[in-house]
């Protein structure tokens, strides 16, 4: 099931959030960088990210297993717990994302993550060339449908 994140579940969203990204960037970004990112941090960024107009849906199967967020036709924060992914939680918020869009769905990407971007063509995302970048070696790519 596929809930909307309130502040009743918020704490809940934000641990996906900061295991996921904990996992996902470990093997690019600093150890103590990496470690700043507890699920308190990452909670207060969570609550930004809704000020700002995000929705931020949660998708429970026997636990909470992933995240996402929207905001007009921008899809932001997909994360899955690094345990539960392969099972199509990616596939399923990724499908939810899309029929939340108002407009043409698009998202952006680290260059470096190639499962990412994996899973986003299948669903028919296509790189659009527009770029943003971190670092030297770091950017984010945007993909569209």
């Amino acid at each position: 099931m596929i809930v909307r994140v309130s502040e009743k579940n918020l704490l809940s969203a934000a641990e996906i959030h900061a295991e996921s990204w904990r996992d996902s960037h470990s093997a690019f970004c600093s150890e103590a960088f990496v470690k700043q990112h507890t699920a308190a941090r990452q909670k207060i960024y969570l609550e930004q990210e809704m000020r700002d107009g995000k929705q931020l849906y949660m998708l429970i199967k026997e636990i909470p297993v992933g995240i996402v967020s929207i905001k007009d036709s921008l899809i932001e924060n997909l994360y899955v717990l690094p345990s539960e992914q392969h099972k199509g939680y990616g596939s399923e918020l990724l499908l939810f994302a899309m029929k939340q869009c108002r407009g043409k769905p698009h998202l952006w990407v680290l260059n470096n993550n190639e499962k990412a971007q994996s899973l986003y063509c299948r669903y028919g995302f296509h790189m659009t060339g527009k770029r943003h970048p971190l670092s030297e070696q770091l950017s984010e790519l945007e993909m569209e449908i």
